[in-house]
Formats: C-alpha cells, sequence, structure tokens
C-alpha cells in the first residue's frame, strides 16, 4: 500500500524533470511562472494542523488564507510539491498544492451537496457508459476493458448502472444517484473536492472511484478514460511528445486526487503525545 502513495507521489512531481514538458515550457515560460525565491521548504504544527513554510514565510492560499492541513502526510507531499520545483514555479504543475487552495480558499462557496449533486449528475454523461456501434474492433475493445470496471462499481456501490451504445437515456436511475450520493456525503468537505476534480479529470465517475478505492491504478485509469484516443491514434499514428505529456499531466492530477483522499480519510492522525 504504502508503495502505491509513494508512486502517487512521485507522479506529482514527475512531469518537471520530462524533456518534454521542459520544452513546452522554455517556449511559455513567461506564462504562469515565477521565479523561486525560496531555498528551503518546512513543515509548522500549529493548533492540531500542520502549516508549510518558505525559508521563515509561511504558505499562504491565493486568497490569503493561512495554508494548513490536518494530515501531516499530506502537509509533507505539499511541502514536496513546493521543494521540487527548479528554477522557476510552476503552478500549474502543483497539483496537490492547487487542490488544498480549493478546500480552503472554497472560492466558488460550495458545499458538499453542491459537489455531490455535480458527481452524481456527471454520471449521465460519463466516459465509459457510452461505447462506440460505429467501429467493430472499437466496441470489442470497450467491452473488454471498461465493462469489468462498471461491473465492479455496480457491485462495489450496490447500484445498477447500464452502459449504452446510444445517447438516447440516462444511465443511471435517480435511486441509483440516491444510492451513491449517500455515499459520497459520508465523506469530508475535503475529500469530495477531491473526487470531483478526479472527475472532472477523467470525465468520469466511474473511473475515478475505482481509482480511489485502489480497484484501478493511476496509470490504467488514465489510459482507460483515454482509450478511444489512444486507438485512433494506433490506426492514424500519433504526436510522440504531445500524447506523453497529455497523459502524464492526466496522471499527475489524478495521483493528486489519490494523496489528497487517502490522507484526509486515515483512521488515525500523528498527534503528540502528551507530557505527564
Amino acid at each position: 500500500m504504502f508503495k502505491t502513495f509513494l508512486n502517487c507521489l512521485k507522479f506529482t512531481s514527475k512531469l518537471h524533470d520530462s524533456s518534454a514538458l521542459s520544452h513546452f515550457n522554455n517556449s511559455f515560460r513567461h506564462y504562469a511562472t515565477r521565479k523561486r525565491f525560496y531555498r528551503n521548504t518546512g513543515i509548522l504544527r500549529s493548533e492540531g494542523k500542520y502549516e508549510i513554510t518558505l525559508d521563515q514565510r509561511k504558505l499562504k492560499t491565493p486568497q490569503g488564507n493561512l495554508f494548513s492541513v490536518e494530515s501531516e502526510p499530506l502537509a509533507i507531499a505539499v511541502a514536496t510539491e513546493w521543494n521540487s520545483q527548479k528554477e522557476n514555479i510552476i503552478q500549474s504543475k502543483m497539483h496537490l498544492t492547487t487542490l488544498c487552495n480549493t478546500v480552503i480558499d472554497n472560492p466558488n462557496n460550495l458545499t458538499k451537496y453542491d459537489m455531490v449533486n455535480h458527481i452524481t449528475n456527471y454520471l449521465d454523461t460519463d466516459t465509459i457508459l457510452f461505447q462506440a456501434d460505429e467501429e467493430k474492433d472499437l466496441l470489442e475493445l470497450q467491452e473488454k476493458e471498461w465493462d469489468p470496471v462498471i461491473d465492479w462499481f455496480n457491485k462495489r456501490f450496490e447500484v445498477n448502472i447500464k452502459k449504452s451504445q446510444q445517447m438516447d437515456a440516462p444511465p443511471a436511475s435517480e435511486k441509483d444517484k440516491a444510492t451513491l450520493s449517500k455515499h459520497l456525503l459520508s465523506h469530508n468537505f475535503a475529500t469530495i473536492c477531491g473526487f470531483m476534480y478526479g472527475v472532472d479529470t477523467l470525465k468520469s465517475v466511474i473511473l475515478t472511484l475505482a481509482c480511489v478505492e485502489h480497484f484501478l491504478t493511476p496509470e490504467k485509469a488514465v489510459l482507460l478514460s483515454r482509450l478511444e484516443e489512444e486507438y485512433q491514434t494506433g490506426h492514424w499514428g500519433r504526436v510522440e511528445w504531445a500524447h506523453d505529456l497529455n497523459q502524464q499531466d492526466l496522471q499527475a492530477r489524478l495521483a493528486a486526487v489519490i494523496l489528497l483522499t487517502y490522507f484526509n480519510n486515515q483512521s488515525s492522525k500523528i498527534k503528540s503525545k502528551a507530557i505527564q
């Protein structure tokens, strides 16, 4: 299990060492970057929460709120993300920091119910529920790769989601959505933020939850979300660095989701032992 989350942490900073990304960033270095202004990152424990320091400065969110999280491992992961920045800080690639900032600032003033409603309604357009009927080979590939995940999802959450080859009817009933909503609402605000970020990344509720529940690895979930694109590029060719960059970026985003949801759902958190 530890190896899985270590790999997720590596994914969140992996793109900074990609030659393709370096080429891309050199062309647009002036955009959405700034010079690294600190030497060291650190962690402080304050009032039961954990803060990030950049030299002697405490990290703050885009809205000016103090950056603090309840999980020490999550704080370590965020500090690692900041420490992995090189000469320039590329904030658009700091997915774990972005997720935590969203949780803290809540810029759109969303409630848990707002986000759960967004997630359950996304089932109506879930990527893996609508399979192609124009190409036999593609359909067979989708059935082979997607159907086992749909079956797992139905059993795990006790629903009866149906796939379709036409956009003619919603694949999820109101009863199924209510069942899924009940499960999602059992999680805390930060975790649901992570779920929503994952769904928007993969365009799939099913793949996101399958990954969070460790039925799929981040690599596999991303591959399944891009199945039709991979099939088409197999026939028509691919722009090597561009496709690889997109795939790695999606893996990094999803890895951040896995880390956030895991660290926010630990049954126990590290606490300082009281001095007798």
